[in-house]
């Protein structure tokens, strides 16, 4: 018995779900390559807050000098996203003094520059964009970083606030060997 047309179309749409039902179910207990993270901090004149996606190491080279056998993932003297994914978001509900960058409250960008010596810190105004997208005419300012060599390897980057007393903190990116930080205070 031969079977009408839209009864074919059901049968087939039907399979093709059917089919598709175990690749749907490995997708939806995979893990994101680079999950979204947040690193926050209360100080007694408001709140900062970063959101920013979580690359792992993954066996790569992370940090270094182009030119070698194999490209670094961070290249020395390239701005980089510092993280993942979209653009690393900065939301400050005070005026802070970022080492001696002056930064009103409001949303900013953070972008890095590493060198094999030194790390700057960038604060961005532009905000909402992929992470990739960086445009310097829009840097509010930049200031350098204080570097050191992490205990053990980092395995999936971090950024946190450490050694919070009353208007100040320090503010750490974390990967690989290095601890890059900067000195945080809270404009009264």
């Amino acid at each position: 018995m031969r079977l009408p047309n839209f009864a074919l179309t059901l049968c087939t749409i039907a399979l093709t779900v059917v089919a598709a039902l175990p690749a749907a179910q490995a997708q939806a207990g995979k893990k994101r390559v680079s999950p979204p993270a947040k690193a926050d901090v209360q100080l007694p004149n408001g709140t900062i807050s970063i959101d920013y996606c979580q690359p792992s190491i993954d066996g790569r080279e992370i940090f270094g000098a182009t030119g070698g056998a194999t490209k670094p993932l961070v290249p020395y003297g390239e701005v980089w996203r510092t993280g993942a994914n979209a653009a690393t978001i900065l939301k400050t509900t005070t005026a802070l003094q970022i080492g001696s960058l002056n930064v009103p409250a409001g949303t900013y960008t953070l972008y890095s520059l590493p060198t094999a010596d030194s790390w700057m810190l960038i604060v961005n105004k532009q905000t909402g964009q992929w992470g990739t997208v960086y445009n310097k005419a829009l840097d509010l300012g930049r200031v350098q970083m204080k570097t050191a060599d992490n205990a053990v390897p980092v395995e999936t980057f971090k950024i946190d606030f450490e050694k919070t007393m009353s208007d100040t903190t320090e503010l750490h990116l974390k990967w690989a060997n290095v601890d890059a930080s900067v000195q945080i205070t809270a404009v009264k």
